[in-house]
């Protein structure tokens, strides 16, 4: 009921920056959260950050300095602002939305991804 594409990855060098969106469509109205995951190669999902329907920003330990997520209030969509990357961000970035938020966030729907690939 629910589609989001992702947009914006690519290859950026060392201590570059990029920004990724994502667009929700279909029965956008049941969306309690939305949140941005990457997955390295040989690595574990990785929650980035989160966006609730009420507008609380939660980010992981890990992403906290150099990532933010933004919403985009004319559209339906989310941003990834990543700044200062480095070769350990290199993953593909997925954007993913839930219809429950507690007592824990579910993730119903899954874009397929955007590549981003941090080179020296």
């Amino acid at each position: 009921q629910v589609q989001l594409v992702e947009s914006g990855g690519g290859v950026v060098q060392a201590g570059g920056s990029l920004r990724l969106t994502c667009v929700a469509t279909g029965n956008q109205f049941s969306i309690n959260v939305m949140a941005w995951f990457r997955q390295a190669p040989g690595k574990e999902r990785e929650l980035i950050g989160s966006v609730s329907s009420g507008g609380t920003i939660e980010y992981s330990n890990s992403a906290k300095g150099r990532f933010r997520i933004a919403r985009d209030s004319g559209k339906n969509a989310i941003h990834l602002q990543a700044n200062n990357l480095n070769d350990q961000d290199t993953a593909m970035y997925y954007c993913a939305a839930g219809r429950i938020a507690f007592p824990d966030y579910v993730y119903d729907y899954w874009g397929q991804g955007t590549q981003v690939t941090v080179s020296s």
